[in-house]
């Protein structure tokens, strides 16, 4: 079921990494679908080339505010202002459904159903990065209590892989059972280029998370050129440097990310936490060997189609690199592997599970008759 052409929908998101890619993604394909979708953005401010990516699409605006995010305002001291700011934006443009892509808005007074994404969160990235003690703080019990409060208000929460979301319900003790969508991308076009002996990463190089120092560690003593796309700074987005034999681009536009992955001939990601991990999903749209951490998300996602390491032990990382740089056959093997599986998360399964999500919580929402028509679903 999915709701009618020009039911309105308030999707809130921060600037940073991946949920800003998801979610311009998902509302862009939702203004073509029919709905008016209202973009609000917590934390710091869109770039212009982050503006640019929802320029000109249908049926799509974008709201920039000055809230903080909640793991930036862990005790809670910017709720107040969030709730009276969100339930204005809520109160001009009267939406029939609130996608909030964090935690505790859902606790705030909304008259209409809201659906939550879960795309990290403090707790879950220190148990991964072994850095639980330094969350032990008060203001992190708020952060805690104000997290589980939100997932158990929300309608519905939606978690990108089941192993996230079985992770997230021991963590926050949920009794309700969170849906699983996974995310999704349009197939990268463009002709088939020659692949370059580069080895490819991608993420924010100062965050525990992403173990990227474990590549810079490297890529000395590596033949082939090791790029690494994303911040090398908090709050930086600074300019190509190398180091360590390594070329560090910055922070680059999406689409320059995406020319990067179309010319690189392996995309590796040690991540030590990754609740979906959607650069991985475009590099392998795009035709690279996956090098994987084994972690349970990533085997849930690509197993068999990736060569997997473990992200605590740099030396395997280097044999995995080696091989795969001089074995054409098993390198140009996961190349296909991995195209292969990317056509199993197209962008419109994942807005038709939003649609179909959207239209069940609509149906059954009270004084809030559906009506349902097939143009809202993606072909």
């Amino acid at each position: 079921m999915s709701p009618t052409r020009g039911t309105r929908l308030m999707m809130t998101t921060d600037t940073v990494g991946g949920v800003w890619t998801f979610a311009v993604t998902i509302a862009r394909a939702l203004g073509v679908a029919g709905y008016q979708v209202v973009l609000v953005t917590l934390g710091p401010r869109p770039t212009s080339a982050q503006r640019a990516m929802i320029s000109g699409y249908p049926h799509l605006s974008l709201i920039e505010t000055d809230l903080e995010l909640e793991w930036q305002d862990p005790d809670g001291a910017d709720v107040s202002h969030a709730r009276a700011v969100l339930g204005e934006i809520a109160h001009r443009y009267a939406p029939d459904i609130v996608h909030l892509n964090g935690f505790r808005e859902a606790t705030f007074d909304w008259e209409v159903p809201t659906v939550v994404v879960a795309h990290s969160c403090v707790n879950s990235w220190a148990a991964a990065c072994g850095e639980t003690q330094c969350f032990a703080a008060g203001e992190w019990t708020v952060y805690t209590s104000a997290v589980r409060a939100g997932l158990r208000a929300a309608d519905a929460w939606v978690a990108p892989t089941s192993a996230f979301r079985d992770q997230l319900a021991r963590q926050y003790e949920l009794s309700a059972t969170g849906h699983m969508i996974w995310n999704g991308v349009e197939g990268i076009a463009g002709p088939c280029e020659p692949k370059l002996q580069v080895v490819l990463g991608a993420g924010r190089v100062w965050d525990k998370a992403k173990n990227l120092s474990v590549v810079l560690s490297l890529a000395a003593a590596m033949h082939w050129s090791i790029r690494i796309a994303g911040p090398s700074g908090v709050g930086t987005g600074s300019p190509s440097i190398a180091q360590n034999g390594c070329e560090l681009l910055g922070e680059i536009s999406h689409d320059a990310l995406l020319r990067e992955m179309k010319a690189a001939s392996i995309f590796v990601s040690p991540a030590l936490y990754e609740p979906f991990g959607l650069s991985v999903l475009e590099a392998a749209s795009a035709g690279c060997a996956l090098l994987l951490s084994d972690i349970p998300t990533f085997r849930e996602l690509w197993d068999g189609a990736a060569m997997f390491f473990d992200p605590h032990h740099a030396e395997t990382l280097a044999e995995c690199l080696r091989l795969l740089c001089t074995d054409d056959v098993q390198r140009m093997r996961l190349q296909r592997a991995a195209a292969k599986r990317a056509k199993r998360y197209p962008l419109r399964n994942t807005v038709n599970a939003y649609c179909s999500l959207y239209g069940s919580l609509l149906e059954t929402a009270p004084g809030r008759p559906l009506i349902v028509e097939s143009g809202g679903m993606l072909a």
